[in-house]
């Protein structure tokens, strides 16, 4: 089997050990054997699903998909389902159950919280039924709004259509800023390979995130993204820093942020201070500004 050079397996549905590929890859893939899939529509559940690189749970995470959002699903297969994620067409496999067919009908609630929590009532030590996250979507339930204790709480319906109550500034807007001081909010979040949520995330998951956060959609890979930006000689703040497997978010024209294994976490280094910021300015392969 031979493809096309420009099909990249992060971003095109195709799997040569399976035999599987997407629709509209017809012309680009050798071969009489492959079983061409056509996308349906569908949802993350309640929980953030794991997107891995083959149906198995030992496999490698390369992604997450949050509740609520949209997925492609290209193939259900036993307790496994390949999909592509709605908002970079990423592939990967997830838990077939995690998936839904449609969403509860109504008003969109997208969480601005880092985390959140949503409540089975109006009341902080009532039981959890879901963990939110920024970028999560809701449904605005029925009934008016609850406040208990100068609290105000928001009826929703989870993406399974079960009723909960999250707290309404969980859902206030994003704070005027840019994308840095947005990015600073996850200083000391777990480093978690393929994630994208305050819960745990990697370097390129952040990126992306504070980057969505300012509506400018870049793809999920730190080397995709370099290729997406355009390239600039001296950083500003905002920028981002890539370096081989890693990227960065330039706080200065020295001070980096990123979510890094070497701490577990997401830090903030100095160019040229001490012993990483040293590596990490020798290793940086350049620089990247969002300009479209």
């Amino acid at each position: 089997m031979t493809a096309s050079p420009g099909l990249d397996p992060r971003l095109h549905a195709y799997d040569p050990e399976r035999r599987l590929a997407e629709t509209g890859l017809e012309d680009q893939l050798e071969g009489a054997d492959w079983q061409w899939l056509t996308a349906e529509a569908g949802w993350a559940g309640n929980a953030r699903l794991s997107l891995r690189a083959a149906p198995d749970a030992g496999a490698e995470q390369v992604s997450e998909v949050l509740p609520g959002e949209a997925v492609w699903v290209l193939l259900r297969d036993g307790e496994w389902a390949w999909v592509k994620t709605g908002h970079d067409g990423y592939p990967g496999w997830v838990r077939a159950d995690g998936v839904l067919g449609n969403l509860p009908v109504g008003q969109t609630l997208t969480v601005t919280a880092l985390r959140a929590h949503a409540y089975a009532r109006p009341k902080i030590s009532a039981p959890i039924v879901a963990e939110l996250c920024f970028g999560a979507r809701v449904v605005q339930g029925s009934g008016d709004s609850v406040t208990e204790g100068g609290r105000v709480w928001r009826p929703v319906l989870l993406p399974d259509g079960s009723a909960a109550w999250v707290q309404a500034v969980c859902f206030l807007p994003v704070s005027e800023g840019d994308v840095a001081e947005f990015a600073l909010r996850f200083l000391d979040t777990p480093y978690v390979w393929g994630g994208r949520t305050a819960w745990g995330l990697d370097c390129s998951g952040l990126a992306q995130l504070a980057s969505a956060a300012f509506g400018r959609s870049i793809p999920r890979d730190a080397d995709l993204q370099q290729k997406a930006l355009t390239a600039v000689t001296t950083p500003a703040r905002g920028d981002l820093a890539f370096f081989p497997g890693h990227v960065g978010i330039m706080l200065d024209e020295r001070r980096v942020l990123h979510a890094n294994a070497t701490h577990m976490r997401v830090t903030v280094e100095t160019f040229g201070e001490g012993e990483y910021g040293t590596r990490l300015a020798a290793t940086c392969t350049g620089f990247g500004r969002w300009t479209v």
